[in-house]
């Protein structure tokens, strides 16, 4: 039997086998296999990267755009050519099924393509004669050395979502991807390295939460962003904002899908199916609560019956519909709150539990699960299952519909489906949530928007991608300038926000 590969480190340009004594085996959801071990690096590791990151800057911040660009354009090419190698990495260690790992690699490959646009987006402005003789003009510069923490949905967009914006704005990063599926987060940094980032610009540290916390509060780190649960990313965001940094902390949802009587119900159906169980419902935008609106509620047998012909496998069946969850952990908490629901009242009208999957039996498998009968108060619907369960619930009007959903403290994403023109702007204008689909299921948007969540969802006020990723990640400089006719400098002043 060959031996189990390691996962390494990746700081000043090099891969660096750690020297930890404290590991974590990597496994295969489908089948229980250790596929590699990954360290918890040592404090000096993590005190090594932030400082190869921190010279590294010295340099990087004052290379040109045009050439930060160009890395980003050949980083673009490099990950269209190894979409397949990442997307097999993500089935190995997540378990979600190839063709959702492949667009995984897409999302995330439309936001290095926006960093590709990185000599318009990091744009200062400028006054001539703001006063007499007077110029007034601002710089958009880079931070310093900046962090991010992902978790294990993700492991190739998240880090996306974060360091292409960043590096290409001038800054140098350091990663800490989740452990729980860490090899083609640090493939993905390697195809950055290979696309022309000077060594020491992008570093890689594996751990758990000591090397997290070692982040949010190295003195020399200015940014940090999250991208998790609720509870992590909570004291990330005061851990973070208590050292003084800035922080960007996207975290845990309840996402609603409403469907209004007036929907094409093909259209709506199966719009519901892959926003509610795709990736297995490990998704902080899975639909995870139906609101069906009047009649609409007579289509909940035809769901149940289209939701007990999806196909569960291995990922790397290509014809599965969903593949196993991450970790038996988190079977066995999907399983506990789908008990806890039929224990409160809801109605399980299909039971995904106990199910085998022939050739992986040992898997984390969790067929799709839908509950009718969900109130506001059962544990089912208070707390982020992550797990392929729908509640259902019935409301007579979108009004009911939409005071429902704004009762709930989580903000990041929802869904409206009708064909109702009226009906879609009420409620785009009325909902307080961050993120709106209408007749789109997971109403994440492209890259070069940004990613809005709110509420209870999101601690920070910028979050990933678009313009506001450009903000979180640089500083603006004011620079107030008089000169005399013959050249000489008669004042200027400079303020910082």
């Amino acid at each position: 039997m060959s031996a189990v590969p390691t996962v390494p480190l990746l700081i000043g340009g090099k891969l660096i086998e750690s020297k930890t004594s404290e590991w974590r085996d990597v496994i295969d959801p489908a089948t229980q296999q250790v596929v590699a071990r990954v360290p918890f690096a040592t404090r000096e590791e993590l005190d090594l990267a932030v400082s190869n990151a921190k010279e590294a800057f010295q340099t990087w911040r004052n290379t040109g755009q045009g050439a930060r660009m160009r890395v980003m354009l050949k980083l673009q090419q490099l990950l269209r050519e190894n979409t397949g190698k990442l997307a097999e990495m993500i089935t190995r260690e997540h378990g979600k099924t190839l063709p959702d790992a492949e667009g995984e690699v897409g999302r995330g490959l439309e936001v290095v393509e926006h960093a590709c646009s990185i000599a318009s987006l990091q744009l200062g402005e400028y006054a001539e004669n703001a006063a007499g003789g007077i110029d007034v003009y601002t710089l958009v510069q880079p931070l310093g050395v900046c962090a991010g923490i992902t978790a294990f949905n993700f492991p190739v967009m998240l880090p996306c979502f974060m360091f292409p914006i960043a590096v290409a704005c001038g800054n140098t990063f350091v990663l800490k991807p989740s452990e729980q599926d860490p090899s083609s987060s640090l493939f993905l940094a390697q195809l950055a390295l290979e696309a022309g980032l000077p060594p020491g610009v992008l570093n890689v540290v594996h751990g758990g939460p000591d090397i997290a916390n070692g982040l949010c509060e190295h003195p020399d780190i200015k940014a940090v962003s999250f991208i998790g649960s609720t509870r992590v990313g909570s004291e990330i965001y005061r851990r973070a904002s208590d050292a003084g940094k800035r922080c960007q902390a996207m975290m845990g949802a309840k996402n609603h899908c409403v469907i209004l009587p007036d929907a094409d119900p093909e259209v709506a159906l199966n719009q519901l199916l892959g926003a509610a169980f795709g990736a297995a419902g490990q998704r902080c935008m899975a639909a995870s609560v139906a609101v069906l609106v009047g009649e609409a509620r007579n289509w909940l047998p035809d769901f149940v019956e289209r939701a007990k012909r999806l196909k569960v496998n291995a990922g790397t069946d290509r014809e599965a519909d969903l593949g196993p969850l991450v970790s038996p952990g988190a079977r066995q908490r999907v399983e506990s709150l789908i008990q806890k629901g039929v224990d409160e009242g809801a109605r399980l009208l299909l039971d995904g539990r106990n199910i085998k999957v022939p050739g992986f039996e040992k898997g984390n498998f969790v067929g799709p699960t839908v509950f009718d009968g969900v109130s506001e108060n059962m544990t089912i619907y208070t707390e982020e299952v992550f797990g392929p369960v729908l509640s259902v619930v019935g409301v007579d009007t979108l009004e009911e519909a939409v005071a429902f959903i704004n009762r709930n403290p989580n903000g990041n994403g929802v869904a409206l489906f009708t064909q109702d023109g009226g009906a879609a702007r009420y409620f785009q204008n009325n909902i307080d949530v961050g993120q709106v689909g209408i007749n789109i299921p997971i109403p994440v948007p492209v890259a070069w928007f940004s990613f809005t969540g709110s509420r209870g969802s999101k601690l920070g006020d910028l979050g990933p991608n678009g313009k506001q990723a450009v903000q979180f990640w640089t500083q603006t400089k004011t620079v107030t300038a008089r000169w005399s006719a013959h050249g000489r400098a008669v004042n200027t002043t400079i303020s910082m926000r």
